[in-house]
């Protein structure tokens, strides 16, 4: 049966249709889930000298590894190749977004997209500088140091702004993306034109 969603923003009483389109498939969403929860703990809840913090980063790092594999061997919507955003496709976004149309991409948006290439190699540079700091070669050297501290800067504000634009997304699109990236589904609202 329809439900209201939520994210739609008007009234609860209202009963909006929805189309439903199978997307995420497992290991996309456990990667996802993962890598969040591995960067909050080694960014808000390690000790950053703890064997704990470098475990928890070296998963992290590993997490990152497989995702990149599987962005070239996955199944379609995984593939980088799918959601790889051009200029034209960034343009058209912006411009959705100021003249207000509501679309709803089934993949990641151009913007998202380049929200997840900008995550992936921030990770994958905060899991390189952190190495270093563990070898003979750059132990105590402050570059090393103060470029990892940077980065990790750099990954929150850009999971804040992340969070913010899904939650965003979701009420301006009647799509519930959070949601979407539990259960793998994404329920669209008839009448909201769908990107393939």
């Amino acid at each position: 049966m329809p439900r209201a969603d939520p994210f739609k923003g008007s009234a609860p009483q209202r009963i909006f249709k929805m189309t439903h389109h199978k997307i995420w498939d497992p290991f996309v969403r456990l990667f996802h889930w993962s890598v969040a929860a591995g960067f909050i703990a080694n960014a808000l809840l390690t000790d950053d000298d703890s064997k704990l913090h470098e475990w928890i980063g070296y998963a992290v790092l590993a997490l990152v590894g497989l995702r990149i594999l599987w962005g070239l061997v996955g199944p379609k919507r995984a593939r980088f190749s799918s959601f790889f955003p051009t200029k034209t496709s960034v343009m058209e976004q912006l411009s959705d977004l100021a003249t207000r149309r509501r679309k709803a991409h089934l993949g990641h948006t151009p913007l998202g997209a380049l929200m997840i290439f900008n995550l992936l190699l921030s990770l994958l540079a905060i899991g390189l500088t952190g190495w270093l700091m563990t070898t003979n070669t750059f132990w105590g050297v402050e570059w090393v140091e103060d470029a990892h501290e940077a980065l990790v800067t750099w990954a929150e504000i850009s999971v804040v702004l992340h969070i913010a634009a899904v939650v965003w997304e979701s009420r301006r699109t009647g799509v519930n993306l959070p949601q979407a990236m539990i259960t793998g589904t994404k329920r669209v609202p008839d009448g909201v034109k769908i990107v393939p």
